[in-house]
């Protein structure tokens, strides 16, 4: 009997996610490129084995206008999204009696290493002549076995027999009905450890929240594969969630195994989905799950929708030592006044992994200091005037040829000569839509590694203290010192840095500019709707720091700064039309 012990299941089982695939339930498979392929690079960043993008499906069998793209995933499309990523093994799974032989080119004209057709008991010994066809094209391939809860002992025992004479490499058992307890797997685990060359995995469903403690059963039993989804994503209560698996095991093997890939990309593409679409699970309820602390810890930092994963969970970090009983707003609020994290970075902790971060960070001359002595600027901002006023802004570049600064998503509107970006969640989302030809600006608090991943081209650094009992001002280097966190308005103080003679500001509505319904508007493809108590919050806090800036331009004999589009700051408001 293949038995493992503790040790060796810990140090020999696999993980594939199955996101793409089991997740499409939810959406139909309709999943962007941009997503699959971020989902993909995380998840090989993470220590994944087997990423399964997807179904194979033909048109004999579906109809593709009710399907997105990954119910029939084609060997170009999965080409495509995993190019030049040195990641995982790229599973894909299909249906037995919806697929046939032919459906598969041979293997080595493909990215696709492993195949897995699920099948029911019914089908078995069909299934397993399929697969052994599929595997003679040079694959790795899977039978997963359905429903395993609903075989009586007569129909394992045939299933047992039917596989001791294939030539299959997993066969995988799937508690497809989120049924099963972990009493209950260590029976079925080594009856099917009597497979001698077959190596065996589990796929959990948690409709019992049971999908966790059952996988770990199962290692310890002796599976040598087990799969999971991001955040669970999966039909009805969902999978278990991949996060969870990579967390507990990264304190046991953190050489091995990294959660924060996975956790930002479901904080930064994933979430939109659930909102959409939901499933059972709860992000909050898992990092509390990791931290034993109370969910609205995590429930809060995220509410406010400005922090990395990297921020909260080491904030989480903070918040462990501190033993809280229950959940105490005053501790958020303790950590945020004092400047333990602020546009992308915690700074009380000073090590990540093994290496040292010094986070007060040497006295540098800022480039761009007096780069533009004496223009004109204007401001970007997000709001949805941007849009409304498209044309008439382009009119006002014309005429004064300011020089233009912008942040975060621009819809394309208007091409400015700087595009910024401060925190690590708004760059991983719109760094793709900044123009070829416009200059990137980014907050020193993004992470270098993190830029690298992503760019490859160049940019330079906004350099800022971000500390909220420190007043504005901008020392003799060119660095600025605010704990504004709205990076339009940090940006008005950049332009001072640059030598602004005037600044104009566009797009920037005020965080108490609504839509009929009363909801908040934001102009980007996030569709953010914040807390109200957080949004007023944000507004006021704008407008104080828009009056000190201001104040800053008064004492160097300056003009005061025109918003030209329609705002809640009222007090900064001249229309556009005066200036036409």
């Amino acid at each position: 009997m293949k038995y493992l012990s503790d040790k060796q299941s810990i140090n020999n089982f696999k993980i594939l996610d199955c996101t793409i695939r089991d997740g499409g339930y939810v959406n139909g498979w309709h999943f962007d490129m941009k997503f699959v392929r971020e989902a993909y690079r995380s998840l090989s960043k993470a220590g994944i084995d087997y990423v399964e993008l997807g179904f194979r499906g033909t048109e004999k069998y579906f109809n593709r206008k009710e399907y997105g793209i990954w119910r029939f995933s084609e060997d170009e499309l999965i080409r495509e999204v995993s190019k030049g990523i040195n990641g995982a093994k790229i599973a894909i799974m299909a249906d037995y009696g919806k697929i046939e032989e032919g459906d598969f080119d041979c293997a080595n004209n493909t990215a696709i290493t492993l195949i897995r057709l699920a099948v029911h008991k019914d089908s078995v010994k069909d299934a397993i002549n399929l697969l052994e066809k599929i595997k003679n094209k040079g694959y790795e391939v899977s039978l997963n076995v359905m429903g395993i809860s609903s075989y009586t002992h007569s129909d394992i025992k045939n299933l047992i027999s039917l596989l001791k004479a294939s030539d299959v490499d997993y066969v995988y058992i799937a508690d497809s009905y989120g049924s099963i307890f972990p009493n209950q797997i260590q029976s079925i685990i080594e009856t099917f450890l009597e497979i001698p060359n077959a190596m065996i995995g589990f796929h959990p469903h948690n409709n019992l929240q049971m999908a966790f403690a059952n996988t770990l059963e199962a290692i310890r039993c002796g599976a040598h594969i087990i799969d999971s989804s991001m955040y669970g994503m999966g039909r009805g209560a969902g999978n278990l969630p991949t996060e969870i698996i990579l967390a507990y095991f990264q304190k046991i093997k953190p050489h091995r195994y990294n959660a924060l890939p996975v956790l930002n990309c479901i904080d930064t593409f994933l979430m939109k989905i659930f909102e959409d679409n939901p499933w059972g699970y709860s992000l909050p309820f898992m990092l509390s799950g990791v931290f034993s602390t109370h969910p609205n810890y995590v429930k809060d930092l995220l509410d406010r929708k400005r922090y990395s994963m990297e921020d909260i969970w080491r904030v989480m970090e903070l918040i462990k030592k501190k033993n809280p009983i229950g959940y105490s707003k005053q501790i958020i609020d303790d950590v945020i006044i004092n400047g333990f994290i602020g546009d992308g970075v915690l700074r009380d902790i000073k090590v990540v992994g093994k290496e040292s971060v010094d986070f007060n960070k040497q006295k540098v001359c800022v480039p761009y200091i007096g780069r533009h002595r004496g223009k004109s600027f204007l401001i970007l901002a997000n709001g949805p005037t941007l849009k409304e006023y498209q044309t008439r802004i382009q009119a006002f570049i014309e005429k004064y040829s300011p020089i233009v600064i912008g942040a975060n998503y621009l819809g394309n509107l208007i091409k400015p000569h700087y595009h910024a970006f401060t925190l690590s969640k708004r760059f991983l989302r719109f760094y793709d839509t900044v123009a070829p030809d416009s200059k990137i600006l980014l907050g020193e608090y993004i992470p270098d590694p993190l830029v690298r991943t992503y760019l490859d081209r160049p940019y330079e650094r906004i350099y800022y203290d971000d500390i909220v009992n420190k007043g504005f001002d901008i020392d003799t280097t060119g660095r600025i010192s605010s704990n504004c966190r709205t990076v339009s308005v940090l940006l008005i103080a950049v332009s001072i840095v640059m030598g602004a003679e005037k600044i104009y500001v566009a797009g920037m509505d005020g965080y108490l500019s609504t839509d009929k319904e009363g909801q908040f508007l934001f102009y980007h493809d996030e569709d953010e709707y914040e807390r109200r108590e957080l949004i007023i919050e944000r507004h006021h806090w704008c407008a104080w720091h828009l009056g000190q800036i201001n104040n800053y331009l008064l004492s160097k004999e300056k003009e005061d700064i025109h918003i030209i589009t329609p705002t809640s700051y009222y007090n900064f408001y001249k229309g556009i039309g005066n200036y036409l």
